[in-house]
């Protein structure tokens, strides 16, 4: 642990939460801080993330936090388990999770150099749980040397950290947060760059990072970035490290994704494969130069046949002169359909050979060179061969198809001309390989059967509540992904409707609804701010007797909900601008500002600045001075539940001619607001609301 300083966040000795006594520093970085502590109950160690002062009320670092806290719900031995999601007394948001006694990756890096096998199993152990995190729709999208600790030293106890926060602003560590990028350059993947995180961006961070391990260095990313860009559209450089692990490295960091690794389950196969090595039948097939080849009791049964063939008159030394077939380890067979065809490997006999080649020429249409296939030694398996004739046949159906066999790895590549067809080849395919024991790696491709377009009219006319968006990429969506449509709707009875329209268009896609369901008066309201710039404008709620933010706006009867706009001073002191702001509940709309006892607007007349941000309170304490004269305050009661809403406009110069009613219907709100929109377009400089959920 490190020495404690004077600005940390928890003293040594400090109980957070009744339970959980402070007892180090195990490491500081740009936004927060992390710690060892014990329960006082339990006796258990763990971890404890702390987010600084200035990010524990930032709306974009607390997503972060919710979102890494959401990964308590997987459970996998190389997945950090997340306990709980708090916040001190002082206002400090920390995650409490386990406590991984061991070096960062990046710390055994910077030690030695690690060996290829270590660096295969090391991927075996984070690809399971990269699969357990991707099974839930998690994506880690800052994989990386330090993200990954090694329990006890041992890769086998690699254990992936940090879902979903970016902490480290060292010198050299790059890792940026926002909403068009997060995960540090050097092992980011290229679509990462263009605001889009999927499994397939994790496993080219975790190719990345096994390049980084065997070289004992960070990939260069470029200076600029320019470079960057164009340093993405590139193979990662692999010059010198051995295979088979420069080719898995190559696989998982391929620039385009059609020729990555498909998911993490497909990596576990693949190394499965690699690290089992030949079975015990073919290690003995497959004997080295120089080493016996069986027991004692096989060499006098072969002397004898000896004897035997040579009393009977055999030719025995005709025999001998022929030179042993070589041995091959491992056993290879490459193919390709298309102008270029061709074919290539290892066959164990001439009729075996003669049977592959036949099947790949009536596959290709072009038939296979002379000498394609060499004899050899080393067959992979039992009905290896027979396995490689009867593959070609079933490639039927696929354009520009590939196919590379190392062993018992089979990788197939190409295009079927649907979704539906391409399922139905890769099905074949795996029946074909099960048999022989051959593990498939199936990278077929077919056209997008759902893109952003095909759903965005269905999205748009059921839009009544803002826009509705999907996480589906703009090249439509990987087999087997879910679709996530995100935004507010009315009532249950939309979500419903949404959900029916979607249904035709899914083709066998999983939908979820991540819509947060509001009011119809409030819909209203927020579908005319749909298209209007946010501006960094922001709302703050909070309680009077519990001065920290309120990430979920949930207020119980006898609270008293606070609320602050947070303007950035150069939109606050822009010249004319105004602030007007409103709230809905009940079935009305409440002028908060002007209203009839405090009519200003101006921005340079009101609120304070605080940092880089000016603050102009819109609900205050019951008890404050004013309230009543100007300055409004309520407290929920134990009969109006539901929702509410707070608006905040800042516009160039009036919103309105004149001062709104002190309250009206939304409707009335809606259709003046719309209207003064429509008449000058450019009238709201910046716009923010919240939602205020009023529970018994």
């Amino acid at each position: 642990m490190i020495a404690g300083l004077p600005g940390d966040i928890f003293r040594t000795g400090q109980v957070l939460n009744n339970t959980w006594t402070i007892e180090g520093v195990l490491g500081r970085g740009g936004t927060g801080e992390v710690y060892c502590a014990k329960s006082q109950i339990t006796g258990r160690v763990v971890a404890i993330k702390a987010l600084a002062a200035q990010f524990s009320g930032d709306a974009g670092y607390l997503e972060l936090m919710r979102r890494e806290e959401a990964m308590r719900d997987i459970l996998h031995e190389a997945v950090v388990r997340y306990s709980e999601c708090s916040r001190s007394a002082e206002g400090h948001v920390f995650l409490v999770m386990d406590y991984i006694d061991g070096p960062a990756l990046s710390e055994v890096m910077a030690a030695r150099r690690l060996a290829p096998r270590e660096l295969m199993v090391l991927a075996h152990r984070l690809a399971g749980g990269l699969a357990a995190a991707h099974a839930r729709g998690v994506v880690h999208r800052d994989i990386s040397p330090d993200n990954v600790i090694l329990r006890g030293g041992a890769v086998e106890g690699a254990v992936l950290i940090d879902f979903g926060i970016a902490k480290d602003t060292a010198p050299g560590a790059h890792t940026v947060v926002g909403n068009q990028f997060a995960g540090k350059y050097e092992y980011a993947a290229p679509e990462q760059f263009e605001g889009r995180a999927l499994p397939a961006s994790d496993l080219y961070a975790l190719g990345a990072t096994l390049a980084a391990a065997a070289r004992g260095a960070v990939p260069y990313a470029g200076a600029t970035p320019a470079e960057m860009m164009r340093r993405k559209t590139e193979p990662l450089d692999l010059t010198g490290l051995p295979e088979p692990l420069a080719g898995l490295i190559a696989w998982l960091c391929a620039p385009a994704l059609a020729q990555r690794a498909p998911s993490a389950t497909a990596l576990l196969a693949r190394l499965d494969a690699l690290l089992k090595g030949p079975s015990p039948a073919a290690a003995r097939r497959q004997v080295p130069p120089g080493k016996p080849a069986a027991t004692g009791r096989l060499w006098l049964a072969g002397l004898a046949l000896l004897l035997a063939l040579a009393a009977s008159g055999f030719l025995l030394w005709q025999w001998l002169a022929q030179p042993p077939l070589p041995l091959v380890e491992p056993w290879r067979l490459q193919a390709q359909s298309g102008p270029d065809a061709q074919l290539s490997g290892q066959a164990p006999d001439p009729a075996s050979a003669a049977a592959i080649a036949a099947a790949f020429a009536a596959a290709s249409g072009s038939p296979a060179p002379p000498g394609a296939l060499v004899p050899a030694r080393g067959m992979p398996g039992p009905g290896w061969a027979e396995a490689m004739a009867r593959l070609f046949p079933l490639l039927d159906g696929l354009t520009g198809w590939q196919v590379d066999v190392s062993g018992l790895a089979v990788t197939i590549t190409g295009a079927a001309a649907s979704a539906a067809e391409r399922d139905a080849i890769s099905a074949r395919l795996r029946d074909w390989a099960q048999p022989a024991g051959l593990v498939p790696d199936l990278r077929l491709t077919a056209p997008p059967s759902l893109t952003p377009d095909r759903i965005a009219p269905v999205l748009a006319s059921h839009a009544s509540c803002g826009p509705l968006t999907s996480d589906i990429p703009a090249a439509g969506l990987a087999p087997g992904a879910g679709v996530a449509v995100s935004g507010a709707l009315p009532d249950a009875a939309a979500g419903a409707a949404l959900t029916e329209a979607l249904r035709p268009l899914l083709d066998g896609h999983e939908l979820r609804l991540a819509t947060e369901v509001l009011t119809p008066d409030l819909c209203r309201i927020i579908a005319v701010l749909a298209d209007l710039p946010a501006g960094g404008l922001s709302i703050r709620l909070s309680e009077a007797s519990r001065p920290e933010p309120s990430l979920t706006g949930i207020y119980r009867p006898g609270d008293n909900p606070v609320a602050d706009a947070l303007i950035p001073l150069p939109l606050a002191d822009a010249p004319g601008a105004e602030l007007w702001v409103a709230v809905q509940a009940d079935g009305r709309v409440y002028a908060l500002r002007p209203n009839k006892d405090d009519p200003e607007t101006l921005l340079s007349g009101i609120g304070r600045d605080d940092g880089a941000l000016r603050m102009v309170r819109l609900l205050w304490p019951s008890d404050a001075p004013g309230v009543g004269q100007g300055r409004i305050a309520f407290r929920v009661n134990d009969r109006d539940f539901g929702k509410a809403g707070i608006f905040a406009l800042v516009s160039r110069g009036p919103l309105f001619p004149d001062r709104r009613p002190g309250d009206e219907s939304p409707t009335s709100f809606a259709e003046a607001l719309a209207a003064r929109l429509a008449a000058d377009p450019g009238l709201v400089l910046a716009n923010g609301w919240r939602i205020m959920d009023l529970r018994p």
